[in-house]
């Protein structure tokens, strides 16, 4: 049986869901960016916020705070990682221009 509730836990698988997505695409939009292992964290994402989704009513106040800081951390190291990733490719083109 599934009890899924309109909570405050599908608001944070929600959020997981959003940031998956923008990774997955990622592969599309810019494909430099992209690395293989972001498979890998877009599948196990997708799996945590589906059980978030649907189990997460039982969670209680505390837990649910943690959860969003993790979350939170989460997506913010995520989008610097990704942030860093382009300037690392804008460096190499830099070198790469002052080499030729």
């Amino acid at each position: 049986m599934l009890n899924i509730s309109l909570g405050p836990n599908v608001l944070l698988g929600l959020m997981v869901v959003l940031g998956v997505i923008t990774l997955y695409f990622l592969r599309d939009v810019k494909p430099e960016l992209a690395r293989d292992e972001d498979i890998f964290f877009v599948t196990i994402s997708s799996l945590y916020s589906c059980i978030l989704i649907v189990h997460g009513w039982r969670l209680d106040p505390i837990l649910l705070f943690s959860q969003l800081l993790v979350i939170l951390t989460l997506l913010v190291g995520g989008w610097e990682n990704i942030r860093l990733r382009g300037l690392v490719i804008k460096i190499a083109k830099l070198k790469n221009k002052k080499k030729n």
